[in-house]
């Protein structure tokens, strides 16, 4: 049998997080790496507006979470993100979340002033019970980095691992929402509102989000939130660079029409061979892999003629997808001092205005809202996001002025013959529930400062990146939708082409996509390599060895994360007391686990796929 020849060029569709992150991984492994993006900027969500006035805006991603995602992938390229000339400015506060009576609670890294902050509405005892939410979103971070975000799920057969399955369920808490499991520690209903809104990074409700999702909030109160001088698009403007001295080129204002095949031979799946531009002209690879958005891909970029691609797409079509978003950004004639880098507009009606975008998609009456249009149901007063970067980073305006974006989170563009909305209406009564907001909860008169306006609505999302229904972050991140459940890094029914990106595993937000092109890009290797071939970086595999993983099975039982066999018994350490319960698990899972996961295999079949 012929030895596997190693692929020598490989196209990635979409210059994105994912895209570029992807592209200089398969150059340092020596392919030939052509990047081909359909704007004039790369970056995709991550890209930044400049106005003519001297202003700078990020687009989309302003907060830099999970910092050592970025880290690991700069290190593993052989750089770091100080070579690459990237400066990372801390954000104090975090936020300032702002309740409709204009009462604010500060969020910040700083343990001496969450002490004072959260003992006003928990009282003496708060403390202690926000000290044990943080041990648990530490659980949750360090879990989901070893077992989730540095691991591959090419088939919903990979979760029959028993020790796999024992440690999500009882490390991570999938099934118990994160409000509820808020209410464990926090007696407020506010304090509950500030330690779960940060499910809508996931562009999902707290009421329904998973409890491990309190990782988001962990990482920001323990790791802090950053923003990259220069604008977010900095980080990524490195990593292109990063690339570009290893090989990679980029062909910007290359639209793609579709993903080309050899059609299958000899009873083979078909293998990607190229794609086709907009403009007709078709190019040839060894691998392709898209970074455009998944579903938007399924439908319009793979040829629906391969068996399982178009009903596939179908069922994309139908899987819950996540927000989208109103997005003001302004260029004002002075400061807004009022206003921190990050500042978060609660509603009132607290569950209401999640509903309103996740399950009716209808408008609660709210008092922070001066909406009376009838199409602006569709308008969440869940929470509106004020960002100013000028205030970290004076350079994103001119000398003592701000620049200002506002979002405001939107129900998905309708589909399947319904009814469109008027979009013009809606963006202007957003426009002014927001500034209606600002003035009522901080004094503060932004709209005689606004100097001009640029908005992005669903259908900009939609257009410029081809966002399938205009979805900010892609696919929802519901049970069905995660781990193994979630669309794979590679096209169903095809050979030699991949996914890298929001909809595809691990899921959305940069590091995420990050963390996600390590995994895209290792597969790759495994399965077009020859065999045995050297990955040039620490493999995801390697963090995860034997040896690391009893360090961390002795971390996590130390800290109380596994529940302890035997515990009383002097002596006799966690990590043994796990690998004790991982035997009797293993003896008792061998006929009974496969026969639960062919049972949720059925389930998943009959609820998403037939």
């Amino acid at each position: 049998m012929a030895e596997t020849q190693r692929p020598r060029s490989a196209i990635i569709v979409g210059a994105g997080a994912g895209g570029i992150a992807v592209a200089a991984r398969l150059a340092k492994a020596g392919v030939d790496v052509t990047v081909l993006e359909k704007n004039d900027f790369t970056g995709g969500r991550c890209s930044l507006i400049h106005t003519k006035s001297g202003y700078r805006f990020d687009q989309g991603p302003s907060l830099l979470l999970l910092p050592g995602l970025f880290r690991e992938t700069f290190e593993d390229l052989g750089t770091t993100l100080e070579q690459e000339d990237v400066e990372l400015l801390q954000c104090f506060p975090n936020y300032n979340i702002w309740f409709s009576d204009g009462k604010r609670f500060s969020s910040t890294t700083d343990n001496a002033t969450m002490k004072v902050e959260i003992e006003k509405w928990e009282g003496p005892d708060g403390f202690r019970r926000y000290l044990s939410w943080l041990a648990e979103g530490h659980q949750h971070y360090e879990t989901s980095l070893r077992h989730v975000l540095h691991r591959n799920f090419k088939s919903v057969l990979e979760l029959a691992d028993p020790r796999l399955v024992v440690t999500l369920l009882m490390a991570l808490h999938p099934f118990e929402s994160i409000w509820h499991r808020a209410g464990r520690y926090f007696k407020t209903d506010r304090m509950q509102r500030v330690f779960t809104f940060a499910t809508m990074y996931m562009g999902m409700s707290p009421f329904d989000a998973p409890a491990t999702y309190s990782l988001l909030q962990y990482s920001e109160l323990a790791e802090g939130i950053w923003y990259p001088r220069g604008g977010f698009h900095k980080v990524l403007d490195a990593l292109v660079k990063v690339g570009e001295r290893m090989g990679v080129k980029y062909r910007l204002n290359t639209g793609v029409s579709k993903v080309l095949t050899d059609g299958g031979k000899n009873g083979k799946k078909p293998k990607a061979t190229g794609v086709q531009l907009e403009n007709g002209e078709v190019l040839n690879a060894d691998l392709v892999v898209v970074n455009a958005d998944l579903v938007y891909t399924y439908n319009n970029l793979l040829p629906k003629e391969i068996g399982g691609i178009k009903k596939y797409a179908n069922k994309l079509n139908n899987r819950k997808a996540s927000c989208s978003s109103i997005s003001f950004y302004w260029s004002l004639s002075g400061m807004a001092k009022e206003l921190e880098t990050h500042n978060i507009f609660l509603a009132e009606e607290y569950k209401e205005s999640f509903d309103a975008i996740f399950e009716r998609q209808a408008l609660p009456d709210d008092p922070s809202f001066s909406f009376d249009h009838p199409l602006t149901n569709f308008i969440s007063p869940l929470k509106q996001y004020i960002h100013v970067p000028s205030r970290v980073d004076p350079s994103a305006a001119p000398p003592d002025r701000d620049a200002v974006i506002a979002l405001v989170p939107v129900g998905h563009l309708l589909q399947n013959g319904q009814p469109e909305l008027d979009w013009p209406t809606l963006v202007s009564k957003a426009r002014a529930g927001v500034l209606a907001t600002i003035q009522a909860r901080t004094g503060l008169s932004l709209s005689p400062l606004i100097t001009e306006e640029i908005v992005n609505t669903p259908y900009t999302w939609e257009t410029k990146f081809n966002l399938s229904k205009g979805a900010i972050l892609g696919l929802a991140h519901d049970f069905f939708n995660v781990l193994a459940f979630r669309p794979r890094t590679k096209a169903q029914g095809m050979d030699n082409a991949y996914f890298v990106g929001a909809s595809t595993h691990p899921g959305t937000g940069v590091p995420i996509v990050l963390a996600g092109a390590k995994i895209t890009a290792e597969q790759i290797l495994e399965e077009t390599f020859p065999k045995n071939t050297k990955v040039p970086w620490t493999t995801n595999e390697e963090r995860n060895s034997e040896r690391m993983r009893k360090e961390m099975d002795e971390k996590i039982t130390e800290e109380g994360i596994i529940m302890r066999s035997n515990s009383s018994k002097p002596g006799r350490r966690g990590s043994d007391a796990f690998e004790g319960a991982m035997e009797v698990v293993n003896l008792l899972s061998q006929r009974a686990f496969p026969l639960l996961v062919a049972l949720m295999g059925v389930l998943y079949f009959l609820l998403f796929v037939r």
